[in-house]
């Protein structure tokens, strides 16, 4: 998804369910969201709030900055 400011927020969150072989259900029930929820923010259709991007790093033990990058389009 891009932001205002023409930067998009990418993620390795697909990678990292592949790792533990667990679905986006199983991540979404975790971190207390829907499934299209982390659907969206796989696609980046959706940027994460702060407490939910921690959530998800907490669920798989690694720095947000590990599963969160944000790119400029430019």
């Amino acid at each position: 998804m891009q932001n205002n400011d023409g930067s998009i927020m990418k993620n390795t969150i697909k990678v990292e369910r592949a790792k533990l072989n667990i679905t986006q259900s199983d991540l979404a029930d975790a971190v207390g969201v829907s499934k299209q929820t982390i659907h969206s923010i796989e696609k980046a259709r959706f940027t994460p709030s702060t407490i939910l991007s921690m959530k998800i790093a907490r669920y798989f033990k690694v720095a947000v900055e590990d599963i969160f990058e944000l790119e400029d389009e430019d």
